[in-house]
């Protein structure tokens, strides 16, 4: 059923990637395709293949790509200038507007990246409470950081709290200063803060860590042991705020963190983040409120861009309208249950965590609770079946499927139909 034809110019292109660029590739996706337009739901490639695209740039498009309003909200912004590394009207109004959504945040700082904006609710943590170590959870994700990348995607799993440095490059000294827990495991977490409450600057967490839903009572303990040690719980809700619901998975899951990180949606497609949280703890990015001892500073040419501003203002306009959550939800449920259907049909044991909004399989059987379930799935399994769905006009990254508001019914039968299709074949 393969739809996909290479033209010479795309060869072309991905010939010179392979030259310019290392291991021929921006470091992200597939490097055999080169996209050249997003229009909704779907995407188009330099030959000219469409696909419907679930990967959404990794995320940011949930509104889908060149939504008109948001557009116009760039054109109307370019002519009055693309930068200004100062105060700009977009930018004071988009941080209004994440205080007045998000339960958290009572002061706002923007960045460009979810790297950055990790980085620095880490460093926040440290300043605030006079501690070096920070405690994550093994396999989640925090940015590309020295300190994100510790145990991220460990390809042996060593004994908690012990962290492992997945990049080469990592001093090693930043080792010592990470400790790493189970997902889903309030026993443990509990036991690592008591122990270690005195040298912990904070916990950072993935609510829904990478696809991995929290079980019932997982952050409400968390918020519960880090506020008896006064110790700033820190959400990462780079992927997770205004994805889950319009206050993020805060609002989703009912649990209020410290701080929280932001990204992805809030930039409507162009490079924007931020820090937002508890007016104490962000006072140390203001040299008069905490003295030159406590200052953090923080500073970014393209933090606030004004462009990045409008873009994130006409998404959120959008997704507060009545009925958009309700949609992306229908929508993730539907191709949710019919990827999980297609490959159960077709013979195989899966598990299908996430939430509506996002999720993927995973090829094996019983509950994934935490990243060492997800490491026992058969991987090459999994590479194989999304080939297959590239074949068939499905494009999506290796570990999710990201749901879009523009995302429609024909959209929906083409990958359930494709979903099916592949797995016959995985089968055969």
């Amino acid at each position: 059923m393969s739809i996909i034809r290479r033209s010479d110019a795309e060869l072309a292109l991905a010939e010179t990637a392979r030259r310019v660029l290392p291991a021929g590739s921006l470091g992200n996706v597939d490097v055999a395709t080169v996209i050249r337009e997003g229009r909704g739901g779907r995407v188009w490639d330099a030959s000219g293949n469409e696909y419907i695209d679930f990967l959404l740039g990794s995320g940011p498009m949930l509104v889908g790509h060149a939504h008109p309003e948001v557009v116009a909200a760039v054109q109307e912004q370019l002519p009055r200038g693309t930068t200004f590394f100062a105060n700009n009207e977009p930018a004071i109004l988009l941080a209004a507007e994440i205080v007045d959504a998000v339960a958290c945040a009572q002061k706002v700082r923007f960045v460009s990246s979810g790297t950055e904006a990790d980085l620095y609710a880490m460093r926040l943590a440290r300043a605030f409470r006079r501690r070096d170590k920070i405690l994550k959870f093994e396999g989640g994700y925090h940015g590309m950081s020295d300190y994100g990348l510790m145990s991220l995607w460990p390809k042996q799993v060593g004994n908690f709290p012990q962290a492992a440095p997945d990049s080469a490059g990592i001093p090693a000294g930043v080792r010592s200063e990470m400790l790493v827990c189970a997902f889903n495991d309030l026993e443990m977490a509990e036991n690592l803060i008591r122990e270690y409450h005195d040298e912990l600057a904070g916990v950072i967490v993935e609510p829904m860590q990478r696809l991995i839903p929290p079980q019932p009572g997982f952050l409400q303990g968390l918020r519960e042991i880090t506020r008896e040690y006064d110790i700033p719980l820190i959400f990462d809700e780079v992927v997770t705020g205004f994805r889950l619901a319009y206050g993020g998975a805060q609002a989703y899951y009912g649990v209020v963190p410290d701080l929280c990180s932001l990204g992805k949606v809030i930039g409507g497609g162009f490079p924007l983040a931020a820090i937002a949280g508890r007016e104490d703890i962000m006072a140390h990015l203001d040299r008069a409120a905490v003295g030159d001892e406590r200052f953090m500073p923080q500073i970014g040419t393209l933090s606030g861009n004004p462009v990045a501003a409008v873009a994130g203002l006409a998404t959120l306009q959008i997704l507060k309208r009545p009925g958009a959550y309700e949609r992306i939800f229908a929508t993730g449920q539907a191709i949710r249950d019919g990827l999980a259907g297609s490959l159960r049909d077709a013979g195989f044991e899966v598990a299908v965590p996430g939430e509506p909004p996002m999720f993927d399989v995973v090829f094996a059987p019983g509950r994934i609770s935490n990243y060492r379930d997800t490491v026992g799935g058969d991987a090459a399994l999994a590479k194989r079946f999304n080939a297959l769905l590239r074949e068939r006009g499905i494009f999506k990254s290796e570990s999710k499927l990201y749901i879009s508001l523009a995302h429609d019914e024909a959209d929906i039968s083409h990958t359930v139909e494709a979903f099916a299709s592949a797995a016959r074949e995985l089968a055969a």
